[in-house]
């Protein structure tokens, strides 16, 4: 039987998954915004499809798998808004559906633990539109819906690394704020074991098993780049942005014993110091090979 994954806001987690199905023979059709894109989704071996913009039921008609990667906006859901007709006519024929979520759905607890089974208690209004958008797509009849919730995410091209070659990393302080995180090469594979085995219903968080500090982040990268970590700055000094400061608004430590347990997931990367080894090493290996 074919296999065909239609990703909605094919972006960086989905383009990692599509790289992990690909060479099993899964057809992956992606949308993307912009034909520039389109063009380096083809490059990738996606088909591209330009949407908003195109008529989205014949692909939806070809998928046996359905992601939605693309967050809320003010009026809510835009995917469920513009197609959520067409999706609902297709669900009865999905093997499997996920939506990207995030643990900002959980709010603050202070540094302490949350698992799927936590009240939803959002802090920021990020959070509250994510909560919604979970809602909305519970809510498409008959589809086999799959909710990831997604800690801070990391991998090639978006790491500490790259914030301090650029000169924009800053180890900012705040007494007992911890982050959870996951690397997208942990999401991809999750979300793999998951369409091996569908759950409908199911609700699984992604993070790595150890929640910490983000100037230790910062680093722990400075120490394998062999440069100078920035200075501690106290978080009442950073001036940082409205944006910036609504993460730190909430402290949680999140669970991960359900995608070990229900899907027989083994992390890459358990945490984030073997996910910035990886990264470097990684690096290193195109720089030689001279990619």
């Amino acid at each position: 039987m074919d296999r065909v994954l239609l990703s909605l806001g094919h972006g960086y987690s989905a383009r990692a998954l599509a790289r992990l199905l690909r060479p099993e023979g899964w057809r992956i059709i992606g949308t993307t915004r912009s034909a520039e894109k389109a063009e380096a989704l083809a490059a990738e071996g996606v088909e591209p499809l330009v949407w908003p913009g195109s008529d989205l039921a014949p692909a939806l008609a070809e998928a046996t798998h359905l992601l939605s990667s693309v967050g809320p906006d003010a009026e809510g859901d835009p995917v469920l808004r513009q197609a959520g007709a067409a999706i609902a006519a297709a669900a009865p024929r999905l093997a499997w559906a996920g939506y990207l979520s995030t643990t900002g759905v959980y709010g603050d607890h202070r540094g302490g633990w949350v698992d799927e089974a936590t009240p939803l208690a959002p802090a920021t209004e990020r959070g509250r539109r994510r909560v919604a958008a979970e809602q909305a797509w519970a809510g498409v009849p008959g589809l086999p819906l799959h909710i990831f919730r997604l800690a801070g995410i990391y991998g090639p091209g978006r790491s500490a690394f790259d914030r301090l070659r650029a000169g924009t990393a800053r180890r900012i302080v705040k007494e007992g704020q911890v982050f959870s995180r996951i690397h997208v090469d942990d999401i991809a594979q999750v979300l793999a074991a998951s369409m091996a085995r569908p759950d409908p219903g199911a609700v699984y968080n992604l993070a790595d098993d150890a929640p910490a500090p983000p100037q230790d982040v910062i680093a722990c990268a400075a120490e394998l780049l062999g440069v100078p970590p920035p200075p501690e700055i106290p978080f009442e000094a950073a001036e940082l942005s409205p944006m910036a400061a609504s993460f730190y608004s909430e402290s949680k430590r999140v669970r991960n014993d359900r995608i070990k347990a229900a899907l027989g997931v083994r992390l890459l990367y358990p945490d984030y110091r073997a996910g910035l080894r990886a990264i470097l090493a990684e690096e290193c290996d195109a720089t030689r090979s001279g990619t």
